[in-house]
């Protein structure tokens, strides 16, 4: 649970970090409701890599146990 919350942590802190000003392609996406459909379409590929990860982590781990 710490890696998770630290690996959240991190991706909060690497957007705000590149973060800009203005930027036209966001508020035309803004405006027209599709920057949901953005974010809900990022958020579901960075759960499911998280999730991926945490799976291959225990396979990894019920490997190194057997031998």
């Amino acid at each position: 649970m710490k890696k998770l919350v630290s690996l959240f942590c991190l991706f909060i802190i690497s957007v705000t970090a590149f973060a800009q000003d203005k930027v036209e392609m966001a508020d035309e996406l803004r405006s027209s409701g599709k920057i949901y459909v953005v974010v809900a379409v990022m958020l579901l590929l960075f759960t499911a890599f998280i999730v991926y990860l945490f799976t291959i982590d225990k396979r990894i781990k019920k490997i190194e146990k057997e031998k």
